[in-house]
């Protein structure tokens, strides 16, 4: 499997949720803790704008990774920033070059993009749940993300406020693929908006 190729759709089918938020949803609260879909939004397109930055550069300084602007169209905001991802990381033998992903520490670019994918299909439920639409990603999707995710340390010193994740939280066995991917990164897979 082409990690390229999988990110790509990973970022559309986030793409997809993106393009139904409304300007009246910009303030709804999310499942990330202290972030608005306007917020989270933001975060979306710096981490996209990082990752482009340090696929070409080999690091970003940490204002690419934390300014992303969306102005007065986060959809197209959006867009631009993953079509800059796509664009970074299309140079076909490449994917064994090491680059820095922000706190995390150095990888091969293959590395990183599951990183990305990941940050796709986690922050897809984040808007999607914030805007009550409908979320079913790819199996593919979810299996990739959550052979990383099982790969996070879950300590103090790596999760927790301030941190990319929160602690890890507990669910009943026998749960899906997503949800268990959702709990491992904090979030607890039930999470209602406070609006509803």
């Amino acid at each position: 499997m082409d990690i390229r190729d999988l990110d790509r759709r990973a970022g559309a089918v986030l793409g997809e949720v993106i393009m139904q938020v409304r300007p009246e949803h910009l303030w709804f609260p999310t499942p990330c803790p202290d972030w608005t879909v306007r917020g989270l939004l933001r975060h979306i397109v710096s981490e996209n704008e990082g990752f482009a930055a340090a696929a070409i550069d080999g690091s970003a300084p940490v204002q690419t990774w934390t300014g992303g602007r969306l102005g007065d169209n986060p959809a197209g905001a959006y867009r631009r920033s993953n079509v800059g991802v796509a664009d970074a990381f299309a140079d076909g033998g490449a994917l064994d070059r090491p680059i820095e992903v922000r706190e995390f520490g150095t990888f091969p670019r293959r590395v990183a993009l599951t990183f990305h994918q990941l940050d796709c299909v986690v922050h897809a439920w984040d808007v999607a749940r914030a805007i009550d639409v409908p979320y079913d990603p790819p199996d593919d999707m979810v299996e990739m993300a959550l052979g990383l995710a099982r790969r996070i340390p879950d300590t103090d010193d790596t999760r927790g406020p301030g941190a990319a994740f929160e602690r890890s939280v507990k669910i009943p066995g026998g749960a899906s693929d997503l949800s268990t991917l959702l709990a491992l990164l904090g979030r607890n897979p039930d999470w209602m908006s406070p609006l509803d």
